[in-house]
């Protein structure tokens, strides 16, 4: 069985996405501030990390373009 690989991030840019998911989740709605959607916006960044988005304003928008779609999905 292959495993498929994980991307390996460095230390500089595991800061930046945590520091990204900080702010991110700081631009949802109180009403959804829970666990699951800091979850799934942490999923957002990590995959656009793995697509190379590397920088702050890029990662930042693959989460806050994600906030409507959780508020979609308690609505």
């Amino acid at each position: 069985m292959e495993l498929s690989s994980m991307p390996q991030f460095d230390r500089e840019l595991v800061f930046t996405m945590r520091t990204v998911l900080e702010e991110a989740m700081t631009k949802v709605p109180s009403e959804l501030v829970t666990i699951s959607t800091k979850a799934f916006l942490a999923e957002c960044i990590l995959k656009a990390a793995a697509q190379g988005y590397t920088n702050y304003a890029d990662l930042l928008t693959a989460a806050t373009d994600h906030i409507q779609t959780i508020a979609s999905m308690f609505s």
